[in-house]
């Protein structure tokens, strides 16, 4: 550093030819007296050691000579101030640097030191050189410590001793020796000093690599200019950057030293730039797992392709975390959603493909497919364009042929699709802010345990976070919070869902989530959801809500467990299947909904918190206990909590086994179900067959399959009032319906008699 360099300040002081008005005999403050005119002051034009002198005469105890212009004393900064000097004749005097102390106002800096070693003068002619540093620190080597108040000095000499002495002195010299104090008091390098040059065309590495072999510890400043780095660059010392750096895309800037966005923010001048090139690092740097944006802003001017971003690297399979900041998006063409329609041939037997895909070539991987008998949330996998073909996610349900099709490639701030597999990634403390104009999160087509944590999602315009292949393997997301942009519509008109799965293993937990068509869209089995607020509702009277949690899997093996579910509803079905009528499998099977909170407001009366919606004929329920939830209505009672949705296909309900309803809290429903069911019936005359009718109290409208006990609850009596002792025996699913029991007797008889029945056979 030197500041006579850098910013252009002028220390050095006007040389005694310029006249010794600049000179004065005090302090040097304004107003004091000089040496213009004196008695005992003169210049000397041609002096055989100096060239151009002052002569002067020691006339006083204390002969002052100060430099009358302010010299500016600044924080870091340190002054020598240098004086050559030889007696003429008289009496030797002691010489010093000496100086004023000035700070605010001009007043004169009390309690500092104003002189530098003296020095006697032991022979004529000798030229002796004084020296002394000023500075406002107290570091090893300053005279003159001034302390942060100075703020200017007047420097020169002092004559002390004898009177009567004639001395010659040159020009004063004052020189920023702050460079000096600089590699050991702040400990830094500077790119420059190994051969840097900062012209943004003149390759820079070995200069960058070769300031961090000398560092060992110590900082590396890169000074203002544009670097250009033509290679892969690794820096392991601590660097600060004044200047940017400027490199090709493949070229890997590792800066494992101070490693977090900010550094490559200040490196490389752009927020977007800046978080691709630290992710490729990230990629390929074994020292760090954690890219902390540090609380960053970073903002979008269109998608980042994570996959291109680390150009080196198909696949990725160690813990890697990017953490801590925000993603924003600059509005424009580069968010607008793909649309394309294409013409497609669809087999069943080939469940997740499409075959001779007009224009193949231009439909992109990650596209959503929508046409006849598909299903949500299907996307493109991949594609190869020599054979016609499109890998899907998931099969279509009915859609064997040819038709055409519309497929829809929503842009997302962070796309992963490029890659072949990455797993084990961690996206902590996020905020991606979609502003209704993107999707925030496209998974790679593979990958495991990937976990979303603690980040919000704020207005995606069509999906929070997206996979369309099997990326969502084992997948986390937890603490989340899921902001939609659609609250003002109904919720029938949105269109934006929280996110899809198609893998299994999936874990999704304490979420909040608001005003999305869908929450979720699950095709994968033994997924866990528990601790998560859904709420979907809107400003509709008597309104039609959408489903919250739609499950695709038959054999589902899954657990909705301490849920708050709000204004939506649980819809399982199996809309992902290529063959959707029963055929020798579990069917709907191996599902858990227990403890959840179920709440609605001015729902319509045929609203139910629990679906099931076959797609084809012949399936059945199998393994679901539903227990210990509260269902509560606010405002208008519902007619009943469940229901099989009929539009494809309805359930073969003498296949129905083990099934447990129970124990669950109802408010402002209608008719609560149970299974097994407990009831009471009486009959007031004597009979001999007694016809119950549980229904509709058995949950789905099933059958009533199964008595488990009939208990007489009080006396029986015959057709004459006298008491009977039987014992019935029962007739299950009986009626046009099936839903009702004929309890017959070996007499006519009357009384009550209390039932247990379930709608699934003994298991």
């Amino acid at each position: 550093m030197n500041k006579a360099i850098t910013d252009g300040i002028v220390f050095l002081p006007m040389p005694f030819a310029a006249g010794l008005d600049q000179w004065s005999s005090e302090d040097g403050t304004p107003g004091s007296d000089t040496y213009q005119g004196a008695a005992n002051a003169a210049l000397v034009a041609a002096d055989q050691d100096f060239g151009g002198a002052l002569e002067l005469q020691k006339a006083e105890s204390l002969q002052k000579l100060r430099y009358m212009r302010e010299t500016p004393i600044l924080p870091g900064c340190y002054l020598q101030i240098r004086a050559r000097i030889k007696a003429i004749a008289g009496n030797l005097p002691n010489v010093r640097i000496a100086g004023f102390a000035g700070g605010a106002g001009g007043v004169a800096l009390p309690g500092v030191v104003l002189s530098g070693p003296e020095v006697a003068l032991t022979t004529y002619g000798e030229v002796v050189e004084l020296r002394a540093i000023v500075g406002t620190g107290a570091r090893p080597g300053v005279d003159m410590v001034w302390g942060r108040a100075a703020l200017f000095g007047h420097f020169g000499i002092d004559l002390t001793g004898p009177s009567g002495g004639i001395v010659r002195i040159d020009d004063l010299e004052i020189e920023d020796v702050s460079s000096v104090f600089l590699s050991k008091i702040v400990s830094a390098v500077d790119v420059r000093d190994y051969g840097a040059l900062g012209d943004g065309v003149t390759d820079d590495h070995d200069a960058f690599e070769a300031a961090d072999t000398a560092a060992q510890g110590r900082e590396i400043i890169v000074p203002a200019g544009t670097y250009f780095l033509g290679q892969s660059t690794t820096i392991q010392s601590r660097i600060r950057f004044e200047g940017r750096v400027v490199m090709p895309d493949a070229a890997i800037l590792a800066l494992t030293g101070n490693f977090d966005l900010p550094a490559y923010i200040d490196a490389l001048g752009d927020g977007e730039l800046a978080f691709r090139k630290a992710y490729q690092a990230l990629l390929n740097n074994p020292g760090h797992v954690m890219l902390d944006l540090r609380g960053r802003k970073v903002a979008l001017r269109q998608p980042i392709d994570m996959a291109a971003a680390v150009a080196n690297q198909t696949s990725y399979n160690q813990r890697h975390v990017i953490a801590n900041g925000q993603f924003s998006v600059f509005p424009g063409a580069a968010w607008q959603t793909e649309v394309l329609t294409s013409q497609a041939s669809y087999d069943p037997a080939a469940a997740r493909r499409l075959s001779n895909v007009v224009d193949v070539a231009n439909i992109p991987v990650g596209a959503l497919i929508e046409g006849n008998g598909v299903g949500r949330e299907v996307y493109v996998t991949a594609k190869n364009v020599a054979a016609q073909r499109l890998d899907i996610s998931q099969p279509l349900f009915d859609a064997a042929g040819t038709q055409v099709f519309t497929f829809r490639r929503f842009k997302y701030m962070l796309d992963f699709s490029g890659f072949g597999d990455l797993s084990r990634m961690v996206l902590s403390e996020i905020d991606f802010q979609c502003g209704g104009d993107c999707s925030a999160i496209l998974l790679p087509p593979q990958g495991s345990a990937n976990h979303i944590r603690d980040c919000f999602i704020t207005r995606p315009k069509d999906r929070g976070i997206t996979s369309h292949g099997e990326g969502d393997q084992g997948l986390m997301i937890d603490r989340c919070q899921f902001l939609s942009n659609e609250s003002p519509l109904l919720s029938t008109e949105r269109v934006s869902i929280g996110f899809n799965a198609n893998a299994n293993d999936i874990k999704v937990r304490d979420n909040r989530v608001l005003h999305f068509r869908h929450f979720g869209v699950i095709a994968g089995s033994s997924s866990i959801l528990t601790g998560n607020h859904v709420f979907q509702g809107d400003a509709a009277q008597n309104g039609i809500r959408t489903a919250g949690v739609v499950l695709t899997r038959t054999n589902n093996r899954g657990t909705l467990s301490a849920n708050y579910i709000d204004n939506c509803y649980v819809e399982w079905g199996n809309e992902h299947d290529q063959a959707p009528e029963f055929a020798s499998e579990f069917s709907f099977s191996a599902l858990s909904l227990t403890g959840n909170v179920f709440l609605a407001s001015d729902v319509a009366p045929w609203f139910t918190f629990f679906t099931v919606r076959p797609h084809g004929a012949g399936h059945f329920l199998n393994n679901l206990i539903v227990t210990g939830n509260s269902f509560r209505v606010i405002g208008a009672s519902i007619d009943r909590i469940e229901r099989v949705d009929t539009s494809f296909a309805d359930l073969d309900y003498d296949r129905i086994s083990n099934i447990t309803f129970a124990e669950n809290a109802y408010h402002n429903v209608t008719t609560p179900v149970a299974s097994p069911l407990v009831l009471q019936h009486s009959e007031a005359s004597a009979q001999s067959a007694w016809t119950v009718s549980p229904a509709p109290k058995l949950p789905f409208g099933a059958w009533a399959q199964t008595v488990e006990s009939a208990v007489v609850t009080g006396p029986l009596r015959d057709g004459a009032g006298a008491v009977i002792f039987a014992v019935p025996y029962a007739e299950p699913g009986q009626g046009l319906a099936r839903d009702q029991i004929t309890l017959r007797w070996p007499e006519p008889v009357s009384g009550t008699v209390t039932l247990r029945v379930r709608i699934d056979d003994p298991f």
